[in-house]
């Protein structure tokens, strides 16, 4: 009989751990750190890729960090587990997808976003930068990012806002700015994106006149 040889295909969202997508997590910590605390008290929820850095801090708030596989929507940090998320709806206030969902489909995990959002809460998504010569970094890795049109029409599926603000983060070539989100923005390797939870209130309806009859006395 034969033998035959089974081989794993590589994790794309590891590439995130090597030397050339490391880079670009250090970049957006700040900006993670920030949006993680910027609705306090409410609990925070941050995916982050599987090649991360572990020894990155969490902010010291209510809240849960996961990591992602590529794929397989499955999800390890604190807890073990896959789509859907084991949180109550509307029970989050800020949700941080960092660059989780440039690989695969990013439907099941933005619908799942929606859902545990708390109105008016927001998501911040960090993705790669389609644009940047930077792309020749992540080439062949499974990677497969997104023009903002094509964001604006998943996160608007999903029952999401999309706002018109975006921020650039990653490396930059010597001698020019490299403050985020200034310098040759369309060059950088990452892109925030940011969108809200915008939940319809309900309008009362116009009272209606009605014409009273008095009985006569008797």
């Amino acid at each position: 009989m034969p033998a035959f040889a089974f081989t794993r295909q590589p994790d794309a969202l590891a590439w995130f751990g090597t030397g050339c997508g490391g880079p670009i997590l250090a970049s957006e910590h700040a900006r993670v750190n920030q949006a993680l605390t910027s609705r306090i008290p409410q609990p925070w929820l941050w995916v982050l890729p599987e090649g991360a850095d572990p020894s990155i801090t969490v902010p010291a708030t209510r809240g849960l960090r996961l990591r992602a596989t590529a794929g397989s929507h499955r999800l390890s940090g604190p807890v073990q587990c896959g789509l859907p998320l084991p949180l109550p709806t509307e029970a989050v206030g800020v949700i941080v997808l960092q660059h989780t969902l440039d690989a695969g489909d990013p439907q099941p995990l933005l619908q799942e976003c929606a859902r545990v959002l708390e109105p008016g809460g927001r998501l911040w998504l960090f993705v790669l930068n389609p644009w940047s010569p930077y792309r020749l970094r992540w080439r062949g890795s499974g990677l497969k990012p997104r023009a903002l049109d094509q964001w604006r029409l998943q996160l608007t599926a999903a029952g999401l806002t999309m706002s018109q603000h975006v921020l650039y983060y990653g490396p930059v070539w010597r001698g020019m700015p490299d403050a985020p989100g200034n310098g040759p923005a369309p060059f950088r390797a990452a892109r925030l994106l940011e969108a809200e939870k915008r939940v319809a209130g309900l309008i009362p309806p116009a009272p209606v006149a009605r014409a009273w009859r008095t009985a006569p006395a008797a």
